[in-house]
């Protein structure tokens, strides 16, 4: 998954503004401990750390 597709995808879900904070403040343990950001930039896949914010924050699987 490209970068651009995982923030499209966060900002559909959980809204432009939000998306950005979301994923600078929430410290997920899906992710070890980090927060969405932290995780891209330890050099985790795009489409692992969007696969840990959906099943953290019960994403639609519509939307997955």
């Amino acid at each position: 998954m490209r970068l651009t597709i995982f923030w499209e995808r966060m900002r559909a879900h959980f809204g432009e503004a939000y998306a950005d904070s979301f994923a600078r403040d929430h410290v997920m343990s899906e992710l070890g401990g980090r927060t969405v950001v932290q995780a891209l930039e330890d050099g985790w896949e795009a489409k692992d750390v969007w696969r840990a914010v959906c099943a953290a924050m019960d994403v639609p699987a519509a939307k997955r």
